[in-house]
């Protein structure tokens, strides 16, 4: 099973990941990543790997579980 891991640390508030996959990543309201589940279900798993490729401060992860 797939995980999603954000580092809010990292995050610059581009909103890549939000663009790219809105049912599993959103942003607060000072523009950091806010995950809506960590745990991607099978619609969503391909779009939210692609969100990870994009994001410019590498503030995404995958891990498999």
């Amino acid at each position: 099973m797939m995980r999603i891991k954000a580092d809010t640390r990292l995050c610059v508030g581009s909103g890549q990941c939000v663009l790219t996959e809105p049912a599993v990543f959103d942003q607060d309201d000072d523009g950091i990543v806010a995950l809506l589940t960590d745990h991607p279900d099978d619609q969503s798993a391909t779009q939210a790997r692609h969100a990870v490729t994009l994001c410019p401060s590498r503030a995404l992860s995958i891990l498999q579980e």
